[in-house]
């Protein structure tokens, strides 16, 4: 039976992990795994979720089944950091523990679909995981140009897709820190797009991987928030990778917005039916651990404050790439206002290649990089070679 399977391809990121690990170069630069890294390269578990698995080992008591919801005291510590001081908007959101962002995003596309979606919207490039979840799923989804030539966000062609949508149609939004691009939607672009939601009535799915990396964790949730204070429902799928630094440890979050209690009821159990088919529970040690933090006004502090030194280093960097201006035929400037872990540089894969061989610098063949892998120590280098390479 076996026999009859499909050889399918490695995946591109993990090939590129294993080809700069190979590579013996001292100054090689790893710009392709999708992790924060400090100004000395590590990437090293949060101080705060150290103290808070350290209260977890003296005082939990058990390890017995919790559900396919997970631990409900992590998803509600996390409510009123996402959806503001009425975390519930007066009881209509409710949420679940999922594996991570992905199973967050996964459960969301499967929710809505049993529910009668026929086709999802998604401005393009987006996280490539995305598309596969929708190929698994069997869903028929079209792209929109995410952003526009000007390195900025593209809003004619949301607006369009918004509008040009049919019926059981939903769209798919990057709440912050978009990946790959980093190019966000303004304050202004977000009322337009919440506007056009209402008015449509598209199903929104908002993805949101990375509150806090961009403008701070308010910032960061500004444009959910507009959105959902005008639509009557839609699905929130949350990560705390990278805000948190609990990348292994699967740490996710699922939040139902609906409009009237009985509809939520309804959804949050088709929600659990989902889960416990596909995970049964999600994993409990990073979720608690999370839970414990936002429990404790001192573990919160210090949580927040390595968020804002993340924050101010990866703006840091950003900031020197859009000081040099061009190198090469590449504007780095763009990379100034844009957010997150990621951009996008217009090279050819010939050129990311050369990169590579030429010059130790390891890259996504789509031009991605993560800004984070690069410091102080090692920018001017990079700058040289991409100028070097496209001049």
């Amino acid at each position: 039976m076996l026999d009859r399977l499909e050889p399918q391809s490695p995946d591109a990121l993990l090939a590129l992990i294993k080809l700069h690990a190979a590579d013996d170069r001292p100054d090689k630069v790893d710009l392709g795994v999708g992790v924060y890294r400090t100004g000395q390269s590590d990437t090293p578990v949060f101080g705060a979720i150290k103290a808070a698995e350290r209260l977890l080992v003296d005082t939990q008591e058990s390890k017995s089944y919790l559900g396919p919801e997970g631990d409900i005291g992590f998803v509600n510590a996390l409510m009123p950091y996402i959806f503001g001081s009425d975390a519930t908007m007066g009881g209509r959101i409710a949420g679940m523990q999922t594996p991570g962002g992905t199973g967050a995003v996964r459960l969301a596309v499967a929710l809505a679909q049993k529910a009668g979606l026929k086709k999802l919207h998604m401005g393009t490039p987006s996280w490539p995981n995305h598309a596969q979840i929708f190929a698994d799923l069997d869903l028929e989804w079209a792209p929109f140009d995410h952003a526009a030539p000007d390195g900025t966000a593209n809003l004619d062609a949301v607006l369009a897709a918004i509008r040009g949508a049919g019926p059981d149609e939903g769209i798919l939004l990057h709440a912050c820190c978009h990946n790959p691009t980093g190019i966000d939607y303004t304050p202004e672009q977000w009322e337009a797009i919440g506007d056009a939601i209402a008015e449509t009535g598209i199903f929104p799915i908002i993805d949101s991987a990375y509150q806090g990396l961009g403008n701070g964790m308010e910032e960061d949730a500004a444009g959910l928030r507009s959105v959902l204070a005008k639509v009557p429902e839609a699905f929130i799928a949350y990560s705390c990778d990278k805000n948190f630094g609990m990348y292994r440890d699967r740490v996710g979050a699922f939040y139902i917005l609906a409009d009237g209690g009985d509809t939520l009821d309804k959804a949050f159990s088709n929600a659990n039916a989902l889960a416990r088919a596909s995970w049964s529970m999600p994993p409990d040690h990073g979720a608690a651990a999370v839970r414990l933090i936002l429990r404790d006004p001192a573990m919160t502090a210090q949580w927040l404050d390595e968020l804002d030194q993340m924050r101010a280093r990866m703006n840091q960097v950003r900031a020197r790439l859009a000081e040099a201006g061009t190198a090469g035929s590449v504007d780095l400037t763009p990379l100034g206002h844009q957010n997150g872990l990621f951009s996008m540089l217009p090279v050819t894969k010939e050129q990311v290649v050369e990169l590579r061989e030429k010059h130790g610098i390891y890259m996504a063949g789509s031009g991605r990089i993560n800004v984070a892998g690069l410091t102080m120590d090692n920018i001017d280098k990079f700058i040289a070679a991409i100028a070097d390479v496209t001049g």
